[in-house]
């Protein structure tokens, strides 16, 4: 019987849990009780700061036409996402059972993941400071969680390609076990591929939140 049941969470966590077969748990703590966990004294000190005073913002409300933050954060959104499809596309080329390989293929995207939604959040907040000081204290904040939390962050997202490893060997173990003359070596491979690009895809998804966020607040200021 599965116990692939009652899933909750993220679709990464949700995609991760299966490909693992197993279950999530109902968190027993609320989100906020978990945050403060990882929170220090300085960070706490840093998190008051920001809520009590903020950025010093101006009142230019000025907001180009058509939405060109919008646009950016779509056009980052889509080349990586593309980037994540011609990755795979290359491995189906290489067609290796050697998982060290998909190893460095998943480090590099996660890389170039982090090199360009940085970036892009820095520019989101820099422009939502400039709308009203509610907005630059909310800037602010993101300052700060993105400081609190980039390690919990890479902590949890580098543990990935450990749990892909476990399930690539599951699916290639399970192919040696079926006693077929006439199917091809590394069968199985192409359903690995198409997992790993959907936990990419997924990871995306969570390293984007963020700025979706931010860019939310823009459109209300």
């Amino acid at each position: 019987m599965s116990r692939r049941t009652g899933f909750t969470g993220s679709a990464l966590i949700r995609l991760l849990a299966r490909l693992a077969d197993i279950e999530v748990p109902e968190p027993k703590q609320a989100f906020a009780d978990r945050l403060s966990q990882w929170l220090g004294w300085t960070d706490a000190i840093s998190l008051s700061a920001a809520l009590n005073g903020g950025l010093a913002a101006s009142s230019s409300g000025a907001r180009a036409a058509g939405n060109p933050e919008a646009r950016e954060c779509e056009r980052v959104r889509t080349a990586i996402a593309n980037a994540i499809a011609e990755d795979m596309h290359s491995a189906s080329r290489d067609n290796t059972t050697d998982f060290a390989a998909y190893r460095r293929r998943y480090h590099a995207r996660q890389q170039a993941m982090q090199t360009s939604i940085g970036p892009l959040r820095g520019r989101l907040r820099s422009t939502l400071a400039t709308r009203s000081p509610d907005m630059a204290r909310l800037a602010a904040v993101d300052v700060v969680m993105e400081q609190v939390l980039s390690a919990q962050e890479h902590r949890l997202l580098g543990s990935i390609p450990a749990m892909l490893e476990k399930h690539f060997k599951r699916l290639g173990q399970a192919d040696a076990n079926v006693v077929d003359p006439e199917a091809e070596p590394g069968a199985w491979l192409p359903v690995f591929r198409k997992d790993m690009h959907d936990v990419l895809l997924a990871e995306l998804e969570i390293r984007f939140q963020p700025v979706e966020g931010l860019l939310e607040a823009l459109r209300a200021s």
